[in-house]
Parts: C-alpha cells; sequence; structure tokens
C-alpha cells in the first residue's frame, strides 16, 4: 500500500520518487523511451500477476499455430495452448472456445441507477433518466493486461469460466426499467459474439428501446466494432474507447500488449460520428496514471483524437491506486490541471475530468 513520500528508484535511470511503481520498477519516462532492458522487466512484471491464473504472460506466436481473431491479438496457439484472454485453446488442432460465444458468456450484471458513474454520463442521454435504471454487465475476461486494472477480479470469473449466461438469459434481464445495457470488465472485447447477440435480443424484447453502450479497450476485430457502433448508433447508445497510452513501448509495458488495433478502431469509429452527432456516438477516456500517463502523454492521445474530430468527448479520469499500482499515489489536482490544459492546446473542445473527488 502507498504510503506519502515513500521513494523508490528506477531500475534503468535510477530517478527517484513516489509516483515510481514497485511492481514495475521502471519510471514513465524510460518506459517511454523503450529499450531492451525496460521491456523485458514489464514482460517479467505481467508474467508474475498472470501466472496464478494460468493465464500466458504475452499472446500466444506459436509457428504453424490456430490463429484467434475475435480480438487484435490474435493469439497463434499450438496444441493445448491458451489465448491471451483465457477463454479460448487448441485442442486437435482446433480452435476451441471456452466461452464468449453467440451461445454463452461468463459474466456478472447488476442495475445502476441512473444518473450513473459512466465515463460519458456528461454528454449521455441517460444523465436525465431518474427512476431508470443501467443494466451494468461486466464481463469476465479481458484482452489486455493493465497492471492498474480498477476492475482486476474479472480474472476470478475467467478462472471459473463462470457465472454464465445464454444471450437470451441477458436479454430478458433487461426489463422496462432498464433505459440501457452497458458491457464492460474486463473488457467486450473478448466476447462480443456473445455481447453482440444479447444485444440483438434485448432490442428485439424491448419495444419501448434500450440504449446498447460499450466500455471497452476497443481491440475487437473491426467487423466486430462495426456491429457494435450499428447497434449503439441505432438505439441512442455510444461506444466509449478507453485509451490508455499513445506511446507503444509504454502502452505494452503497462498494458500487456499493442495499441495498434485500438487506434485503428478508433479512426474507424470517429468516422461515423456525423451518423448521430447527438448524443455521441464516440467517448474517449484517459485514466491519469501518477508518473506513467501525465501531461506529455495526455497530449499526445488528445493530439490523435483531435486529428480525427476537435469535438469527440474525452474524459480525464483520476486515478485511485489499484491492482499492481497498489503504491502509487492518487492523482493530485496538479497533474489533472496540466493534463487538462495538454489536451485543451491539442485542439480538443469537449472537456471533463472524472473522479474529481479523487484528487489529493
Amino acid at each position: 500500500m502507498f504510503r506519502s513520500g515513500e521513494t523508490k528508484v528506477c531500475a534503468v535511470c535510477g530517478a527517484r520518487g513516489e509516483e515510481i511503481s514497485r511492481h514495475l520498477g521502471i519510471c514513465g519516462p524510460c518506459l517511454v523511451a523503450g529499450g531492451e532492458e525496460p521491456e523485458q522487466t514489464a514482460k517479467e512484471a505481467h508474467f508474475d500477476l498472470r501466472r496464478p491464473f494460468q493465464l500466458p504472460a504475452e499472446p500466444p506466436r506459436t509457428p504453424r499455430g490456430v490463429v484467434c481473431r475475435i480480438c487484435g491479438n490474435q493469439c497463434r496457439m499450438g496444441e493445448g495452448e491458451r489465448g491471451f484472454c483465457g477463454l479460448r485453446h487448441v485442442k486437435d488442432g482446433k480452435l476451441i472456445h471456452l466461452s464468449g460465444t453467440a451461445r454463452q458468456g461468463i459474466l456478472e450484471y447488476y442495475y445502476d441507477p441512473l444518473p450513473t458513474n459512466c465515463v460519458a454520463e456528461w454528454v449521455c442521454a441517460g444523465s436525465g433518466e431518474r427512476g431508470r435504471f443501467n443494466l451494468a454487465v461486466f464481463l469476465g475476461a479481458c484482452s489486455f493486461d493493465c497492471l492498474f486494472c480498477q476492475n482486476s477480479q474479472f480474472r476470478f470469473l475467467t478462472a471459473r469460466l463462470a457465472p454464465a449466461y445464454t444471450p437470451g438469459e441477458l436479454a430478458r434481464a433487461a426489463d422496462a426499467k432498464t433505459a440501457c445495457i452497458c458491457y464492460f470488465g474486463g473488457d467486450p472485447s473478448p466476447q462480443m459474439p456473445f455481447a453482440l447477440r444479447a444485444s440483438e435480443l434485448a432490442l428485439e424484447r424491448r419495444e419501448g428501446g434500450v440504449r446498447i453502450c460499450w466500455e471497452t479497450n476497443g481491440s475487437m476485430h473491426p467487423g466486430l466494432l462495426r456491429r457494435a457502433m450499428d447497434l449503439s448508433l441505432e438505439s441512442g447508445g455510444c461506444v466509449k474507447f478507453d485509451l490508455k497510452a499513445f506511446t507503444p513501448s509504454l502502452h505494452r509495458a503497462l498494458c500487456g500488449v499493442d495499441n495498434a488495433r485500438t487506434l485503428e478502431n478508433f479512426s474507424y469509429a470517429a468516422s461515423r460520428i456525423r451518423e448521430r452527432p447527438d448524443p455521441p456516438p464516440l467517448v474517449a477516456s484517459t485514466l491519469l496514471v501518477p508518473g506513467y500517463v501525465e501531461a506529455e502523454e495526455v497530449a499526445r492521445i488528445a493530439s490523435f483524437i483531435a486529428s480525427l474530430d476537435s469535438g469527440i468527448p474525452y474524459s480525464l479520469l483520476a486515478f485511485h491506486p489499484q491492482h499492481a499500482m497498489r503504491d502509487l499515489p492518487v492523482t493530485s489536482r496538479r497533474q489533472a490541471e496540466e493534463c487538462l490544459a495538454a489536451a485543451r492546446e491539442a485542439g480538443l473542445t469537449r472537456l471533463h475530468l472524472g473522479n474529481a473527488h479523487l484528487l489529493r
């Protein structure tokens, strides 16, 4: 647990400070710079966290293995190997889907009264719907391995492959008081076939309509994202991309995998904004991790967003110490103000600060 004033040392450059993760052992600037030592150290940090759950340290790349194309990791698995998300493996030379299919998903769900603490609440149609509920669907797998994960308990669902629901069972949970369904986790990416089918069934059942929303790292297959955008545009919902970092070496160190698919998918989603400008069908967010995702990195992310559409809503979220980064401090007010200024200077016009009550 973090102790105020605690000093830690970067194993690469020798920098000292409280904003260095003890588990990672490397400072943010060294991760941005990249190199063999930081990359290898980061891989070991992820391996230590994933080993107890029998998850591979990185997406498998076995020569002549069977490829899964559900997400951007595109795991290439040999006989008996398990995919990065834990929901696929190879048996007798065939790809086996343990869950996350159009027949079954691993998840928990609950009813969250509106307005809720949603990333898009400040621009969403649901912000004024008191007395109604969001069906919050917590999906039990992820295509990333974020060291700062705010919901790392999803791994216990992955390990148990439970609770399991059919698309019809989840669709029936969207009762008359349900105004929206939001998929998060974990992440929707490894279980998109399930979530898409459940959403289609829910829309068929609910004559009065229900909004379909997604909170995701955006790493799913482009065809699956296309269907998700279709459903959100049709229903009045939105797709919320959590852009963890922009610099590839920093993203790999913090999240365990590459971010190329996320950026490609975000660009595609931005191309569809004009189909329904209001309420916005696309929202972006970034968690402000002290020492790692600060003003310079936010400026890179914001510049990328602005190059597509300066009016895309962008929410900066205050960080609370979790998972492998429990020894970091919460986001400071100084960091939040600097990051907001950086995003504004990059050209974005719709900015928001989430979890402001956490700022120190």
